[in-house]
């Protein structure tokens, strides 16, 4: 029995485009690493960063292996492949649901992680405080978790224009910076969850082809045997 090509054409195209959007991931993900300027407030609110790099190589090392396993009809590869597909799978549904069931626990996360690392500020290190009044500049915030009553002497970056958004009745900025954050990480939510989605829809018919190639080489080599 013959390996159906377009079956083996198709899984090496699927793996092609595979390892291209990992590519793609581990650029954009290293972009953003770079983009952030060292900046350790947002290293630390945005640890899923050092993730993408992660997933980025991964997916680009199974493309490979797939695209080898579907030319060469290496069965050892193409099991390895499903496999593997079918555990990333597993936890981006997981993860799936608990970024669409509980956004509250993002919220927390990103609390939680700057109460352990940069509470009270007080006792931060001046590079803390500096890489702090970035943000304030730019995401137009004062303070980190409490507003304003997070600095002793509130700086120059805090200060708002009355037409400004969230400027209080003193001239500040009365949002704390990490609400901002959340509001950038929930912006973006719908987004991570779409391309969890489409990324999903492509891992099943990865391992969907894989394993009908991978059942066809085993017949395939099965009737070579018998003939023999």
């Amino acid at each position: 029995m013959a390996v159906n090509k377009c079956i083996k054409y198709l899984l090496f195209f699927f793996n092609l485009l595979f390892w291209i959007s990992g590519c793609i991931i581990l650029g954009v993900s290293i972009y953003l690493k770079v983009s952030q300027k060292g900046n350790q407030i947002t290293n630390e609110s945005f640890p899923g960063v050092d993730l993408l790099i992660a997933i980025g190589v991964i997916i680009m090392v199974l493309g490979f292996l797939g695209c080898c396993g579907a030319i060469r009809e290496n069965r050892c590869l193409l099991l390895l492949f499903f496999i593997s597909l079918l555990i990333i799978f597993i936890l981006l549904l997981a993860a799936g649901i608990v970024g669409a069931v509980d956004e509250n626990k993002v919220k927390d996360f990103v609390k939680e992680r700057l109460e352990k690392n940069f509470s009270p500020l007080s006792d931060q290190k001046q590079s803390v405080k500096d890489d702090l009044e970035k943000l304030q500049r730019e995401l137009k915030c004062c303070g980190l978790l409490n507003g304003p009553s997070d600095w002793t002497r509130i700086p120059d970056s805090c200060r708002c224009n009355a037409t400004d958004a969230d400027c209080s009745s003193s001239r500040v900025y009365s949002t704390p910076c990490y609400e901002k954050i959340v509001q950038l990480l929930e912006q973006h939510m719908e987004v991570v969850l779409g391309i969890a989605f489409a990324i999903a829809i492509l891992l099943i018919f990865g391992m969907v082809f894989s394993m009908i190639l991978y059942i066809q080489i085993g017949r395939k080599d099965a009737v070579t045997t018998t003939t023999t």
